[in-house]
């Protein structure tokens, strides 16, 4: 396989891995064990944002790839995982721009923890469904 067809798939499963990693390992970690709540979360938005930078970059990667090699990129690419990708980054985008900021503020901390929840378990669908689908695309034959 030819290595601009392997980069989706690794970028696709770097996205899903960092992000299980940082959702259901490392953060609950860090409130088990962090000497307050407020150290946990004060730690937690800094990997949610590492994560964010780590999610535009992967889906980047995956778009770079979202072509067959010597043909035009198209929103059908792998089974239509291009859509998975953009909703997935706007996910990312607006986790970090729009709810971050008034968790960080404590307005209506209850309701914007919510929102980063449901923000982040939408991105975490997205790169599994465009793993999913980058690993079940038909493989092309070209050198490695």
């Amino acid at each position: 396989m030819h290595w601009k067809a392997r980069l989706p798939i690794l970028a696709a499963a770097l996205w899903w891995g960092s992000l299980t990693a940082i959702g259901f390992v490392a953060v609950p970690q860090l409130f088990a064990h962090a000497a307050s709540p407020a150290v946990a979360g004060s730690l937690a938005a800094r990997l949610f944002e590492a994560q964010v930078w780590m999610s535009l970059s992967c889906g980047v990667l995956v778009l770079m790839g979202a072509r067959e090699p010597d043909a035009e990129a198209t929103m059908g690419w792998a089974g239509g995982a291009v859509v998975y990708v953009l909703v997935g980054m706007l996910a990312a985008l607006l986790q970090q721009f729009a709810v971050a900021p008034r968790i960080v503020a404590r307005q209506d901390l209850a309701w914007w923890h919510s929102v980063g929840t449901a923000l982040f378990a939408a991105q975490w669908l997205c790169a599994l469904v465009v793993l999913w689908k980058c690993t079940t695309r038909p493989v092309t034959t070209g050198t490695s």
